[in-house]
């Protein structure tokens, strides 16, 4: 291991100090091959094109993400001020020097977390653009052999989006750290499993963060007028949740485009009475920028200081958003909005609360409004109406984003990812999820009906996730970044240690409606677990089970089997071999098209794979077949069918696989071909007469073969599905039994197809049934 790295790291020197003698040492190499007429049949070798691409983004697109990004992110962390200090005191001020205390707490709390934590340091562990807890287990799996998903093969490695780019010097802390987790499976199961566990807890607090933002804002009415009881204020609620998830499907962009204008109001209102509180009640909280008044305040209070930090956590509520949502924006207009707008008013919000509290510590329950200036109290109640229902949006556009990539990764039942954005990539929305968590939050709306409970929930939901990806994130600087040890100390003693004591306190009121974001997360466990499990054994059952080439052979052989014309595209998990079903089939329906493909649909450990890396051919023996195999790729973030329908692309790859594989230029006529062949002969490019009669013969084969892809495609194409029925093998135990034949067969019959997913056709769909025993 240790000479492994010590090789990786002198070819990356190298690679850094002579970039442009290794690229055009490695366009020397590729120009000889080609001159030498060298056949590219292999996954391997086809997978190692030179694909370059870049993508810069300018400045005016950058902060119109960052205006995006306002309408979309920082919802929920912007309206945080609606409950914090009221549920940091939900029994009241005893000392006004208290004030102070929790004021400091949440002045160093929004610094460390949100800001210096997400917006500076995590932000950077995104995965080609991407966020969320999958992007960083991506990042270690690539870096590390320690993936549970299978089927990774040597050709992925060569994706442009699959390497990484990391700091030539090596560190001896890093070798150790990697070559440890490659050997224990207990640390393989265990980071899958806290990447679920983290997955799981971000979509419970979009579930919870739209119930308590939407009801803090409508309690406000309550504040102006007797009328409203509580039961009004819960269904009004309701009904604003209703039409929050309806406008879900016009998706991020417009969502984005149409929001991002009341959050601004929103935070210049916040921060502009911030400073007037400030200004007109106490100036001198500014006090609390010396952490002594924490201190003194957990002195003071003790275990109830302890206790308060509960609620002193929700000031942070929406900041794994920051990272969860950066797929659908980019890296620096999130740091742009973040620091610029976000940051100072939320600050000011709190510090102008706490001046207010200096003078009427009696008015705690109802700070936010009791502290808004009679003459925009209104005004301020409308936008913080729209406002909360705007706070909903960050963690439901997480919640989509952290569900398409584990669905990608095999870790999630199959459902419809819908992308919502032309201009921008990684804007999607999921009709189910959507709909599951509007029926989720109108519930917990409805059982809980005040915000304390609530709160208590959230509060669990939020430091759970911060602190996992925490832990992700000291691996990946050492493994990855090689930080220096000094600052990962650092990190883990101000900010780690900062996360886990407010982790003790919000379990504390597990009993108090903390229980469920952690009930929730256990059946979006269990669920992940039950689809991953069986994922995994389905694959490796057809591994065992795939036909062989010479079983394939001695089929192609049996003149039994009838032809016909047309294209047939056969859909398996498999990568390397035939699947079984196959000949499940070819026993119920003996014939053969004319053309024949076998594809396996990949995903990667990466965000993205770029278009012209996406689909790797090689042939089947014996060539008269006309056979292949191909091999789909698509990261976590890639949709089907968004440029160009999939049988379209897959056609037109392949033949760009044939002429690429026999060097026939893609412009010129069959005279043209050989006369440029013999212009090589006569430059002594090809050795001998023989070479050149060889290339003749297979010129004239690759242009047969290109006869029979168009005429099949114009005879049409049928897409073939494997639809496997999944059973326990006989003399399985009980658990292996539910596990399987319940637990998974339930899922899969209550979800979308294989066959919706890729939008084929039905009429030229036909679905090939076996029943695999695991």
């Amino acid at each position: 291991m240790a000479t492994d790295v010590i090789l990786q790291n002198t070819v990356e020197e190298e690679e850094s100090q002579h970039g442009d003698q290794v690229s055009e040492q490695l366009k020397e190499n590729q120009l000889v091959s080609s001159q030498k007429f060298q056949r590219f049949d292999s996954l391997d070798i086809e997978s190692g094109a030179d694909h370059r691409h870049s993508k810069e983004m300018t400045w005016s697109v950058i902060l119109t993400l960052a205006f995006q990004s306002i309408g979309v992110v920082y919802g929920d962390l912007g309206t945080s001020p609606l409950y914090v200090f009221s549920s940091t005191f939900p029994n009241g001020i005893k000392d006004k020097d208290d004030i102070l205390g929790v004021l400091s707490l949440i002045l160093y709390t929004v610094t460390l977390i949100p800001l210096i934590k997400y917006v500076l340091i995590v932000l950077q562990a995104n995965d080609n653009g991407d966020g969320g807890t999958f992007a960083l287990y991506s990042l270690l799996c690539r870096h590390a052999k320690i993936s549970l998903i299978p089927s990774q093969q040597e050709e992925d490695s060569n994706v442009s989006n699959f390497k990484l780019e990391v700091p030539s010097r090596r560190l001896k802390m890093a070798s150790t750290l990697k070559s440890a987790l490659e050997n224990s499976h207990f640390a393989k199961v265990f980071l899958l499993f806290a990447t679920m566990l983290g997955t799981s807890m971000v979509i419970g607090d979009g579930v919870l963060t739209p119930c308590i933002s939407v009801l803090s804002a409508v309690v406000g009415i309550k504040g102006a007028t007797s009328a409203m009881t509580e039961d009004m204020i819960v269904w009004i609620s309701v009904a604003i949740l209703i039409v929050l998830f309806i406008i879900q499907r016009f998706g991020t962009d417009k969502v984005g485009y149409s929001f991002a204008p009341i959050l601004c109001i929103w935070f210049l209102f916040i921060g502009v009475i911030g400073m007037y509180n400030f200004i007109k009640f106490d100036p001198m909280v500014i006090k609390a920028i010396n952490p002594r008044y924490i201190v003194d305040y957990f002195i003071r209070n003790k275990k109830e200081a302890w206790i308060s930090l509960g609620g002193v956590i929700l000031c942070i509520t929406g900041a794994e958003a920051l990272f969860a949502d950066v797929g659908h924006f980019t890296v620096r207009s999130i740091q742009i909005s973040t620091c610029t707008i976000v940051y100072p008013s939320v600050v000011l919000a709190y510090i102008g609360q706490a001046s207010f509290l200096r003078k009427h510590a009696d008015l705690v329950a109802d700070t936010f409004f009791k502290s808004i200036p009679r003459p925009i109290y209104w005004p301020m109640f409308v936008v913080a109406v729209l406002a909360s229902i705007i706070a909903s949006q960050s963690l439901i556009s997480a919640t989509f984003s952290i569900i398409q990539q584990s669905l990608s990764l095999g870790c999630f039942p199959r459902v419809k990812v819908v992308h919502t954005s032309s201009k921008y990539e990684g804007q999607v929305y999921i009709p189910e999820v959507n709909f599951i968590l509007m029926l989720a939050c109108v519930g917990v709306t409805l059982a809980f009906r005040t915000t304390t409970k609530i709160g208590n929930a959230l509060g669990i939901a939020v430091v759970f996730v911060m602190t996992l990806t925490s832990s992700f994130l000291v691996l990946i600087m050492i493994m990855i970044w090689k930080t220096h040890i000094l600052l990962i100390i650092s990190y883990v003693l101000i900010i780690g240690s900062m996360e886990l004591l407010y982790l003790s306190s919000v379990l504390y009121k597990f009993d108090q409606g903390g229980y469920l974001p952690v009930a929730f997360a256990t059946l979006m466990m269990a669920i992940m677990f039950v689809w991953n499990d069986v994922y995994r054994r389905k694959y490796y059952y057809e591994v065992e089970q795939k036909i062989s080439p010479q079983k394939f052979k001695q089929i192609a052989d049996d003149r039994k089997f009838c032809h016909i014309p047309g294209l047939a595209i056969f859909y398996s998990e498999l990568v390397h071999g035939i699947p079984p079903i196959f000949n499940h089939y070819l026993a119920n329906v003996p014939a053969l098209h004319s053309v024949l493909v076998f594809v396996s649909i990949r995903h990667l450990p990466i965000s993205k794979v770029p278009m012209e890396e996406r689909l790797l051919f090689r042939r089947v023996e014996p060539k008269e077949l006309n056979v292949f195999r191909c091999v789909a790729r698509y990261g976590y973030t890639d949709l089907y069918n968004v440029q160009e329908p999939f049988e379209e692309l897959l056609v037109k790859k392949l033949k760009e696989f044939l002429k690429d594989g026999c060097f026939i230029p893609q412009q010129t006529s069959n005279n043209g071909e050989v006369f440029e062949k013999q212009e090589e002969l006569n430059d002594g490019l090809v050795d001998n007469e023989n070479e050149f009669v060889d290339i003749q013969q297979e010129l004239m084969e690759a242009e047969v073969q290109l006869e029979a892809i168009d005429k099949a495609w114009s005879s049409g194409v049928i897409h073939l599905i494997g639809e496997n029925e999944v059973i326990a093998a006989k003399g399985s135990g009980i658990a292996k039994r539910i596990l399987i034949d319940y637990a998974y067969n339930f899922l899969k019959s209550n979800l979308r197809q294989r066959g919706e997913l890729f939008e084929i056709p039905r009429k030229r769909m036909l679905k090939v049934g076996m029943t695999y025993e695991l």
